[in-house]
């Protein structure tokens, strides 16, 4: 099986790269399009601005190209800003139309006494109901975020776990399609390890 992790100027793309060759698998970072037609599956990491991200695969010619590809029955996963560009818009720097693959925007967690913003940090996950990605962890499984901005509304059917952060932020969304996380698998030690075991499994049915 083929994955590959797209290349697009926003992604911590090292460190994807890395966490995927510990579980065994090689994926390829690329932004060609040839290359990612013929993948078997896709990974959209990321960090930084939305509006620069999705600038930034406009001009590569890769926004189509992805929502081409999840139709054609392509498995995607999204992860942290990646995971916010599943959605329809975000209000990071104005109203930036997203990928649109679930419903939903992105807003910036509120500022209120003792939260800070960016939330950052290990915070424990909340599965709503039994999942496939929460195969192998451990019961109370925590993971490290590094965020601003978070999906709304927070209780949609796609949303799969939270975390409580004094709001509820959807923290693992998906559908049949396409599968989010709003933290970060590849600096959450031997959670994140079970994560990307249990991504890598998904892709291949």
């Amino acid at each position: 099986m083929k994955t590959v992790i797209i290349d697009y100027d926003a992604g911590n793309l090292a460190n994807v790269y890395h966490a995927l060759l510990r579980e065994g698998t090689e994926a390829e970072i690329t932004r060609d399009p040839e290359t990612i037609r013929k993948a078997d599956a896709m990974i959209l990491p990321g960090v930084g601005a939305m509006g620069d991200a999705m600038a930034h695969l406009r001009q590569y010619g890769l926004t189509e190209l992805i929502r081409e590809e999840v139709g054609r029955g392509k498995k995607l996963a999204g992860i942290c800003l990646g995971m916010q560009a599943l959605f329809e818009v975000s209000e990071e720097g104005g109203q930036i139309p997203c990928l649109g693959f679930l419903p939903g925007k992105i807003e910036e967690i509120p500022a209120a006494p003792g939260r800070k913003v960016p939330h950052m940090g290990w915070n424990e996950l909340e599965f709503r109901a039994p999942h496939w990605i929460a195969r192998g962890l451990p019961p109370h499984p925590y993971v490290y975020f590094v965020h601003s901005y978070y999906k709304t509304p927070s209780d949609t059917a796609d949303v799969i776990a939270s975390a409580d952060y004094g709001v509820s932020i959807p923290a693992v969304v998906g559908n049949d399609s396409v599968i989010g996380l709003q933290f970060h698998p590849e600096k959450s030690g031997p959670v994140g390890a079970q994560l990307w075991r249990n991504i890598l499994e998904w892709f291949e049915k």
